[in-house]
């Protein structure tokens, strides 16, 4: 797919992996629809003007259905299609097993999982009509190996991988395809608060020695985007880490 004058919607792109995905659609030609829940950095915008490109911005929490309905209504009062989606927009709420309340589960579930299923669920209707699209989860290392302290962020990962599987099969018919990126260690905001012990341990796992770069994890989303015969799978960005 060429992404030039192409609609790329990406969740949670105020920062981190997605704002860096904004900004490499954006190098592509492509309109960005920004998402955060409260507001997305002029700084970013500053970049995508800079670039060339045109974006548009709408707010709102993928785990309320009411802001997903305006979400939707938003997209489609400034945009004829959707060309890509992207569900970027996810959180954690770390504790072991043991010491997990049902809400610490249930919020990470809400969000990452839930936030996902409503709002593929209705922009896929839209695609399948197109008989075009292509949708691009963020999973995570994590969903397929698990980590200690995580059992909420990992359940909802795996569940992502199955869903794009599913998504994967059940779109191919009409042209749609679905995939997933798992990123391992990536710098971003929450990395750069572990405790330098903890980094050091991490990086004894990374065969290349390093954590990645949010910019990295974006590529793969454009390269998912442009290649138009592969569906169904999930791309590991980690260094390594899972072989």
């Amino acid at each position: 797919m060429n992404l030039k004058g192409k609609t790329v919607f990406i969740t949670g792109s105020s920062r981190g992996i997605g704002a860096a995905t904004a900004l490499a659609f954006a190098k592509e030609g492509s309109k960005v629809i920004l998402n955060a829940r409260k507001a997305i950095p002029e700084e970013l915008l500053s970049e995508i003007n800079d670039l060339g490109s045109e974006y548009q911005i709408v707010l709102g929490d993928v785990s309320k259905l009411d802001d997903v309905k305006r979400i939707q209504e938003e997209i489609f009062q400034e945009n004829e299609q959707l060309d890509v989606l992207i569900n970027n927009a996810g959180i954690t709420n770390d504790k072991l097993l043991i010491g997990m309340k049902q809400e610490d589960f249930r919020s990470v579930i809400e969000t990452n999982l839930m936030g996902t299923f409503n709002l593929t669920q209705p922009l896929f209707r839209k695609m399948l009509r197109k008989r075009s699209g292509v949708i691009i989860n963020m999973a995570s290392v994590v969903g397929l190996h698990g980590n200690m302290g995580q059992a909420n962020y990992a359940a909802s990962k795996a569940a992502i991988i199955g869903l794009t599987k599913t998504i994967a099969r059940e779109g191919a018919i009409r042209h749609i395809r679905c995939n997933a990126i798992a990123p391992g260690m990536i710098k971003s905001d929450m990395t750069d608060v572990l405790d330098q012990k903890v980094k050091d341990q991490v990086l004894t796992e990374i065969p290349l020695g390093r954590f990645g770069e949010t910019q990295e994890i974006a590529q793969t989303a454009v390269f998912l985007a442009q290649n138009e015969y592969v569906t169904g799978q999930v791309i590991t960005v980690d260094g390594g880490m899972t072989i």
